[in-house]
């Protein structure tokens, strides 16, 4: 179409129209991929419940949750572009700034550590410090950093197979269960659940915490930081008001989800996960711990948990060089709050009286 054709034809279709062609256009949404740490799961409850009540679309937002699985490390896709934000772990953050990568972490969802390592009773081992010349199970891909750090605290060299051997430890507990590791990490949220959904072939049973040892990274004095979202720095400079709204739905969402714990496992379940119902539930009860109650308010970095995280991944040779508070941007997190208190009357985001609802497990997580 010719200019003059194209300039008429606009004419005509304005006149036809009448009033409705001054009518104000709707507010284009901010597209946004958010890239997760792992497989759809409750794990990331609140951002399936933030997509599912419209909470994304509330605060001028299309955010596309990408899932993630054994081969994808968040902060290479965000990286290189593939999605604007990620979730992981902030000693795998550390890491990759480390190395150059721009990086920083805009919000702290987990305020606690949910990594473990499990032995059976049976093997007599007691301790980490017992693991030495253990076959030793974790995952890779940033993942392992909190229980290197254990080990290295008690004389091993994890990253040389030296004192202990590590086995790249596949994202089910078959290897634990089969007894071909002497020891396997466990999220309290996940894996320590599938090994108590699991019946003992000797009793016909199911396993329970008195057939295991479990040991708390949080307890060994190297439980780092875990889930936060993070972003590139240059898109962080040209999109603080789409980081800053994202926090604030996702926020808002995890809220929901701390007291409707049922109700988001199955949206997520509907979402399509690899495990059952019954074993999300649990999953999203035991996430909920890692959040709640939050004295600072939920998302907001807390000083004192960067620092000691980062003095740990130093101390343990996750990083080289030391860490300092460029890696997150406060003012994001706190900035969300606000904007959500704004929006939303009435909303607890200290969850200060939080319960977490009791969840019974079943054979196979059903």
């Amino acid at each position: 179409m010719g200019i003059v054709a194209a300039a008429l034809a606009g004419v005509v279709l304005s006149a036809g129209l009448g009033t409705a062609a001054a009518a104000p256009k709707a507010k284009q949404l901010d597209k946004v991929t958010l890239q997760l740490k792992w497989v759809t799961d409750t794990q990331f409850g609140g951002y399936y419940a933030a997509q599912q009540l419209g909470y994304f679309k509330k605060f001028g937002l299309d955010v596309t949750l990408r899932p993630g699985g054994p081969s994808i490390t968040p902060e290479q896709v965000v990286a290189s572009g593939q999605a604007q934000v990620g979730i992981d772990w902030l000693p795998s953050l550390l890491a990759a700034r480390d190395t150059g990568t721009g990086l920083v972490n805009i919000a702290q969802m987990f305020s606690k550590s949910g990594m473990t390592e499990l032995t059976w009773k049976s093997s007599g081992i007691t301790s980490v410090a017992q693991m030495k010349n253990k076959k030793v199970g974790v995952w890779c891909c940033g993942n392992q950093y909190e229980l290197y750090a254990a080990l290295t605290k008690y004389g091993m060299d994890p990253t040389k197979n030296k004192g202990v051997t590590i086995v790249n430890q596949p994202f089910d507990m078959n290897l634990f269960l089969q007894h071909k590791v002497d020891a396997a990490a466990a999220m309290t949220y996940n894996e320590l659940a599938q090994v108590m959904e699991t019946k003992n072939p000797k009793t016909g049973k199911l396993y329970t915490l008195k057939d295991l040892n479990v040991f708390p990274m949080q307890n060994e004095g190297t439980g780092m930081l875990e889930d936060g979202l993070f972003t590139t720095q240059d898109w962080l400079n040209s999109h603080r008001d789409v980081a800053m709204r994202l926090v604030a739905a996702s926020d808002w969402g995890w809220i929901y989800c701390r007291d409707h714990a049922v109700q988001c496992a199955q949206w997520v379940v509907k979402a399509g996960t690899a495990l059952p119902a019954g074993h999300q539930v649990w999953e999203q009860n035991e996430s909920n711990k890692l959040i709640w109650p939050n004295k600072l308010g939920i998302g907001v970095m807390d000083p004192k948990a960067f620092a000691f995280t980062a003095a740990t991944s130093l101390k343990y040779h996750g990083i080289k060089h030391a860490a300092t508070r460029k890696a997150y941007d406060a003012q994001i997190a706190k900035a969300a709050l606000q904007y959500l208190k704004n929006h939303v009357k009435g909303i607890d985001v200290y969850g200060k009286h939080f319960k977490p609802i009791h969840v019974t497990l079943t054979a196979g997580g059903k």
